[in-house]
């Protein structure tokens, strides 16, 4: 191979070679190493550099494939290892200035044509040169080459290419950026810095950094772009615009052309010739040629901000606001708002206004917050400069509204937070566009204008000129103007603004506002009222206005000076007399037949101001003892006849009939506050003291049937808009809402006084307008306002709800009536018939079923006779045909309204509704379902009914059932109906669906049989019908006959199990109960013989023949079997373990056996599954307790050891799974302790020092750690004594330090295994509380502080925090409290770990900028922990008495690196003052002298707080101590 290398150089240069040749004989040369040339590397890369430079001067033609190989060779060279690890071994290799231009060259052929086959190449080789420093070099000692390939990359960019190149170019412009960074840090010429970036960088740098944020290139679905990368390259960019445009050399250039000063400085003499840096920035920022006007448009906005902000980051200072000021009108400038005129700026369109607005609101937030306005200075010093710039952006923005733009509202709030006087010139026109006339409905704009109302009126409040703001609001609102077309003024967030101002009024300044409106209103709109079509919505917008104020001031009290009282006195009687009379007036005796807009906003302007007036009139007289109610007294008076006029003095009754007839006739804001006058005269009524008497009574009666009648016809109609809670904002569309919102939220007053049929009125709104489904109700959650489904949802949930007895039987009521209504659509009978076949349908008044209940208890062969009625006819309906039959739709509304009734509390309902719902709910569970509808909702339906029927059976009146019917006739009916049922299920017999269903029926059937047990109530004759219907049914027939073909039912079978199962739990613990007794009836013996053989026969003939079929159901019929046989077998008497011992044998031990093994074998697989694992974990404690079952060539307790120990180590079960399932395995370890030897535990030992074994952590096989971990907790839960005992506390050293070592393991690790870290500290902690007497070495328990010490507390997620933190506080507690005598010598160690806790703490508790709101409560949690700690350590005060100065100290010293959030170091400055309890005066004086200069501050606050509060208090104590 050597021969073909020999003359490599004259074959490459040679022109008679071919270029296909030339190529392959240079790849071969580089990549070989029996190529051997002086300076190989070098001589290779020139040549492919000299040919491509001569083809790009045209001395060279070559072929365009030729071209882009050569440009890939040199790419693979600079890409190769072989290079790089070259490099590094300290060759050089030199890259020409003629590659290097001749690679800017093609970069900018593609910023100005936007594409070039070679490119992707070419930009690889750039990237390889700039990612190598040896090879970069040539760039940066030749900067010019970098700036003008940084200029082209960035505008190749510019041009948005697509395509596999955009990833590689930004990843060129990246190390471009990052190069240049350097060489403009080390460049000692600021001038030339300022000069590349003004002319060649400056441009595309903006326009490439408007293109990353606007996401061109990380959209979705393109994902060119990394995020990541995308920021970075925007960081630098205004990295590099830092570093030219605003070095601090340039300082003094600005400060000459800014401020108009020259620096007699000789330093600035460098500087002179570089003027006007500023203009030159802005020149350049506004030069249209290099982009699009609309991208231009966009750069110049977002690149204003961004060098406003950069100016500021690099020359504010204290002394340099009057600088920075002059830099905003400059850029401002900029802005086209500010440079566009008359009809160009009117058509801006409202995105432009957007962008624009937003650079603004930057720009004046940017002076906010830097304090760069001064009034004071700017006024004194500089004649108002800054003050006037603002005036005109003040009068721009309010001259060109643009109240649909969230940033504009933003922009006038800073302005008003600079300088009030900056808006006032235009306060008027402020107040008209931004909020009276502004018509906002976007969200995101509303929030932003109640900011600015909120800043308006805040400011006002502390310039005490809120009459003066007023005198503009009443000016504006009583212009002429289309009133119609203005939004509520009074929504909820101005109304809410203006109340939280108003409480921070004096009542001087409200009295005076209130006396403005008045004057206003009797001045300019009362007079037009009835010529001008404008005034009667004007007057609605002031009675709005008054309202708010009114309801929202200060209230009076006794200690309010006279004179205050006196005036407020004067003001209602004025507006009484002067305006709530003369708009009554106008609609009690209208002139003329005014339009019905008229004499709906003037009713509603006069009720609204009646209401207003009585509410405040009676607060008033109330709260003030000096204030004389007008319209009379309100307590202590004797009742007479009791009308409105009472409340509005000088009105008669005949003309409030007027009035009412008016209101009455819109569904609006005058209704509505008769209403409200009316609950004001039933307040007023109730406050007499004859308020009980007949004339009263009936008086208050009428009032409510006035107040729900009124409304009525409103809530029938379709749903209504939702409503802000505003009265200002009840209209025809919102009055539904607001009148459901009064009744409801009035309803325990009103509720005493309304007939029975308003009640069942009332019922039927409640739960037509509840949510009838979750989604709706989720729905409703995400809307703001008040709806009337949130409305009667929250009445629902109401705890008052169950309160209102005759308002919940009326819904009750509603409820089945509304069941029994679908049930009878699907009535496949005439309504005839099926009254007579179930006559509770058509009843709607539950009393009716009292006839039945007393017709039934009648003692005699006529009292069963009748009972007997109602079980027959049910029967016959359950065996043959029955006569309701369910579509999908009906099947739907059913199970909407039964989930509403599950909501209810059906355990208090009166007997005649237990016994309506229960014949209700039975016959609905019985009902046939159609073939449209699917299993799923069958078997939904079915859980439901019964769990109705199983809370009815836990009620106070379960037993009334029993009046109508026998436990064994609704045994048989409920089991007839579901035998027929499952037939036609389409279901697996292990479907989750069909399992829970058994459960619930289960739970039924066991409940109905308790109540016969409880009640003794002819147990012989229930149970044998019982048995005798489940011997005889034909599910059980089938079954034992072996009849095998069409007719067979395995879910009937399955069914059959569940009364079997639950008889046995019922009538088992019965039997051995009375066993005890000598007049024991061996009936009952036999009916449960009976019951165990069907049982046995029908589990045996079902069981599973492998693990798999091994769900709940049949585990627990397994369990119910195994205890009733062995219940049933044992003797009268004698211990448990003698019962176990001496006994007859079982029914069916071989299938206790087959069992026992498929428990043991599918434990793992149950594990996930709660129900079965239970039941599987119940079955193998009932078979440890029974001896005669257990296999004889194996261990029973080895098995059940090693088989729980599988599950525990299987590392397909979760973490959380293992956590769940602990409690179930609590009872069967304690069963395997007692029925296991010595010999087993000692084994079991050993398993569970080998899983603890430091290798499996070195392995990794944290199942096997785990495990053990858990078994050591288990048997640390369990009693055991004698030897086991002994063995195991002589191996708690082992396990100690096993734990040490584990914990060191995992405590290593990244990620920390913290299900690891919390079992250790949750078996030291329970090792250490239960060895307080065994573990005798104080070695040993000091070895749990090297474990805590490893355990890491800082950059935990909230959740691994709260949870791993209280584990330690139990290890240190556990310590504390139960080994005194380590504690002697080991204080220093505790408190080493216990001040870890304490900085974490600290740390965790600091007040964050960013985080959620939701980790506080887990770093309380734990503040309150280290609270209780100080609390234990101050109770041992003889051994800390030392310590306690150097707590503090350390407490101090920690808490000066943090600003703690108050909920945090509240709990914590309680805990150090239980410590300072433990000081003396010379501790004290040692901490003021010792601590540092900034803690002995805070100590001395501390100490002052300890002294006043928490010693003061605790002397109290004392001293009032017996």
């Amino acid at each position: 191979m050597a021969a073909v290398y020999s003359g490599i150089s004259h074959k490459l240069k040679s022109k008679t070679t071919s270029w296909e040749d030339k190529l392959k004989l240079a790849h071969f040369a580089w990549i070989s190493h029996q190529c051997v040339l002086p300076n190989k590397e070098q001589v290779l890369l020139d040549w492919a550099r000299q040919s491509l430079v001569a083809f790009y001067k045209k001395k060279l033609e070559l072929k365009e494939d030729i071209v882009e190989r050569l440009w890939s060779y040199i790419d693979n060279i600079l890409h190769s290892k072989k290079l790089q690890n070259l490099l590094k071994n300290g060759k050089t290799i030199n890259l020409q200035v003629s590659l290097i231009k001749v690679i800017n060259e093609r970069i900018a052929e593609l910023a100005l044509l936007g594409s070039q086959g070679n490119i992707s190449a070419v930009l690889s080789c750039c990237q390889g040169i700039l990612s190598t420093p040896g090879l970069a070099v040539i760039y940066t000692a030749r900067q010019e080459l970098m700036v003008a390939l940084l200029s082209q990359l960035c505008w190749s960019a510019c041009r948005q290419p697509e395509g596999a190149v955009v990833a590689l170019l930004f990843e060129v412009i990246h190390l471009a950026l990052g190069h240049y960074l350097l060489i403009q840090k080390q460049q000692v010429n600021p001038r030339r810095a300022f000069g590349e970036l003004t002319g060649h960088l400056l441009q595309p740098c903006l326009v490439l950094r408007q293109l990353l944020l606007g996401g061109t290139w990380t959209q979705a679905g393109q994902g060119q772009l990394r995020q990541a990368l995308s920021r970075d390259l925007r960081s630098q960019i205004e990295a590099v615009l830092r570093g030219g445009a605003f070095q601090p050399e340039l300082l003094s250039s600005y400060k000459e052309e800014l401020l108009d000063q020259q620096q007699g400085d000789t330093r600035a003499g460098a500087m002179k010739n570089l003027l006007a840096p500023m203009g030159t920035v802005s020149a350049g920022l506004l030069d249209a040629g290099y982009c699009e006007p609309p991208l231009h448009a966009a750069v110049v906005a977002n690149s204003v901000a961004l060098l406003y902000k950069l100016f500021l980051e690099s020359y504010f200072k204290e002394g340099n606001q009057l600088l920075c000021f002059q830099v905003l009108p400059r850029l401002f400038g900029c802005l086209r708002i500010s440079r566009l005129q008359g009809e160009q700026l009117q058509a801006l369109p409202t995105a432009d206004w957007t962008t624009e607005l937003l650079v603004v609101e930057q720009l004046l937030s940017s002076v906010a917050n830097n304090n760069i306005y001064n009034i004071a200075a700017d006024r004194i010093r500089h004649g108002e400069a800054q003050f006037h710039f603002y005036r005109r952006v003040a009068e721009l923005l309010i001259n060109h509204s643009q109240a649909s733009v969230p940033a504009w509202f933003r922009c006038l709030r800073v302005l008003m937070s600079l300088n009030h006087l900056i808006l006032e010139p235009d306060l008027d026109d402020l107040l008209a566009s931004a909020w009276i006339d502004a018509d906002v409905t976007e969200p995101r704009t509303k929030k932003a204008q109640e900011a600015l109302i909120h800043t308006l009126f805040q400011t006002y409040v502390k310039l005490r000129q809120v009459p003066r703001l007023f005198e503009e609001i009443l000016g504006v609102m009583c212009r002429p103007a289309a009133e119609a077309l203005r939004q509520p003024v009074l929504a909820a967030g101005p109304s809410g603004v203006l109340c939280e101002c108003l409480l921070e009024l004096p009542p001087s300044q409200i009295l005076d506002t209130w006396s403005l409106v008045l004057e206003k209103f009797q001045s300019l709109v009362l007079p037009c009222l009835r010529d001008d079509a404008d005034m009667p919505l004007k007057a609605l917008s002031l009675s709005s206005l008054l309202h708010c104020i009114m309801f929202n001031m200060r209230s009076l009290d006794s200690n309010t000076p006279l004179p205050v009282v006196r005036r407020m006195q004067g003001t209602m009687e004025r507006m009484l007399r002067e305006l709530v009379q003369p708009l009554l007036d106008l609609l009690r005796d209208p002139p003329r037949p005014e339009p019905d807009l008229w004499l709906q906003k003037v009713s509603d302007s006069a009720l609204l101001l009646a209401h207003t007036w009585a509410q405040v009139d009676t607060m008033l007289s109330l709260n003030c003892s000096q204030y004389h109610a007008v319209s009379g007294a309100l307590t202590g008076v004797t009742l007479e006849i009791s009308t409105l006029p009472l409340l509005l003095p000088g009105v008669k009754v005949h003309h409030w009939k007027k009035i009412e007839k008016v209101a009455a006739q819109f569904d609006s804001l005058g209704r509505y506050c008769l209403e409200q006058l009316y609950l004001q005269k039933m307040k007023r009524t109730l406050m007499q003291t004859g308020f009980q008497s007949e004339e009263a009574l009936r008086t208050l009666r009428n009032d409510a049937a006035y107040i729900l009648a009124s409304g009525r016809g409103s809530l029938t109609q379709g749903m209504p808009a939702s409503w802000d809670g505003q009265v200002g904002t009840v209209s025809a569309t919102t009055y539904p809402v607001a009148h459901w919102h009064l009744i409801v939220s009035n309803l325990t007053i009103l509720i005493s006084y309304l007939c029975p049929d308003d009640v069942r009125y009332l019922a039927s709104v409640l739960l037509r307008t509840l949510p009838t489904s979750r989604g709706q109700e989720g729905s409703a959650d995400e809307e703001p306002n008040i709806t009337l489904d949130k409305i009667s949802e929250a009445m629902f949930r109401s705890p008052f709800f169950p309160e209102m007895q005759s308002l919940y039987s009326a819904f009750l009521g509603c409820l089945t009536e509304r069941c029994a209504s679908i049930l009878g659509s699907g009535a496949q009978s005439g309504p005839r018939l099926l009254s007579r076949q179930l006559p509770w349908l058509f009843e709607k008044d539950p009393m009716d079923v009292a006839r039945w209940e007393s017709r039934f208890a009648k003692v005699g062969p006529e009292g069963a006779e009748s009972r007997g009625e109602i079980a027959q006819n049910l029967l016959s309906l359950a065996k043959s045909d029955f006569p309701i039959e369910l579509e999908e739709e009906q099947l739907e509304s059913i199970l909407g309204l039964l989930e509403v009734v599950s909501a209810l509390q059906l355990d208090c309902l009166a007997t005649p509704h237990h016994v309506h719902c229960f014949l209700l709910f039975l016959t609905t569970a019985m009902a046939k379902l159609g073939r449209s509808c699917s299993s799923s909702q069958t078997l939904k339906f079915l859980v439901t009914c019964y769990q109705l029927l199983g809370y009815l059976q836990r009620g106070k009146s379960a037993r009334s059932v029993l009046k109508v019917m026998y436990v064994s006739d609704i045994f048989e009916i409920t089991l007839t109906s579901l035998f027929k049922a499952s037939s036609g299920f389409r279901i697996y017999r292990d479907d989750p669906s069909w399992l829970e269903f058994l459960q619930v029926l289960g739970t039924f059937l066991e409940q109905l049989m308790q109540m016969l047990v409880q009640m003794k109530l002819s147990l012989v004759l229930n149970f044998g019908k019982i048995i005798e219907f489940l011997t005889r049914c034909k599910v059980h027939t089938e079954a034992t006959s072996g009849q095998q073909g069409k007719t067979q039912n395995p879910l009937g079978r399955q069914l059959l199990l569940v009364p079997l199962t639950a008889l046995c739990q019922v009538l088992g613990p019965f039997v051995r109960e009375r066993r005890q007794q000598p007049e024991a009836p061996e009936v009952l013996l036999g009916l449960l013989q009976q019951a165990v053989l069907q049982l046995g026969a029908l589990l045996q003939l079902g069981a599973p023949r492998g693990a798999r079929g091994l769900h709940s159901a049949f585990l627990s019929s397994a369990c119910t079997l195994l205890e009733a046989d062995a219940g049933q077998h044992s003797r009268p008497g004698g211990t448990e373990i003698s019962q176990a011992t001496d006994k007859a044998p079982l029914s069916h031990p071989a299938f206790y056996q087959r069992v026992y093994s498929q428990v043991l074998a599918a434990l793992p697989a149950l594990a996930g599954h709660s129900q079965s694992f239970q039941a599987a974990v119940r079955f193998l404690t009932l078979f440890s307790l029974n001896p005669e079952l257990h296999p004889k060539k194996e261990s029973v307790f080895t098995s059940m050891f090693h088989s729980v120990r599988n599950v525990l180590a299987d590392p397909a079960v979760p973490v959380q799974v293992v956590q769940d399932i602990e409690p179930h395995l609590g009872a069967l370890f304690t069963h395997m302790l007692e029925a296991g030897t010595t010999e087993d535990f000692r084994t079991m030992m050993q398993c569970l020092l080998q899983g603890l074994d430091v290798r499996n952590a070195w392995k990794a096989d944290q199942p096997a750690i785990l495990s053990s971990l858990t078994l050591i907790k288990l048997l640390l839960n369990c009693p055991f004594g004698g030897e086991k005992a002994s063995l195991f506390w002589r191996a708690c050293p082992q396990i100690v330090t096993a734990l040490m070592l584990q914990n060191r393991e995992a405590c290593h690790e990244q990620p920390v295994p913290w299900a690891v870290v919390e079992s250790v500290l949750d078996v030291l902690a329970a090792l250490l509380r239960q060895g307080e007497e065994a573990i005798s070495n104080p070695h040993h328990v000091s070895l749990a502080f090297s474990i805590v010490l490893a355990v890491p507390l800082d950059h935990l997620k909230p959740a691994e925090y709260g949870s791993i933190f209280p584990r330690v506080h139990n290890v240190l507690f556990s310590i504390l409290q139960c080994h005194p005598k380590v504690m002697l010598k080991a204080i220093p160690s505790f408190l080493n770990c216990f001040n870890r806790l304490l900085f974490s703490v600290i740390h965790e508790g600091r007040q964050k900028d960013k985080g959620s709101a939701d980790d506080l409560p887990v770093v309380l949690e734990c503040a309150r922990l280290v609270e209780r700690m100080y609390s234990h350590i101050a109770a041992r005060a003889e051994d800390f008495t030392v310590f306690a100065p150097f707590m503090v100290a350390q407490y101090l010293t920690e808490l000066q690196k943090v600003t703690l959030s108050p909920a945090v170091k509240d709990p914590l400055q309680e805990g150090i003052y239980l410590v300072l309890d433990l000081c003396i005066e010379p501790d004290v004086q040692f901490l003021r002298v010792s601590l540092p200069p900034g803690a002995r501050d805070v100590f001395k606050e501390l100490h002052n707080d300890y002294v006043k509060y928490h010693k003061a208090k605790h002397e109290g104590e004392r001293r009032y101590a017996a």
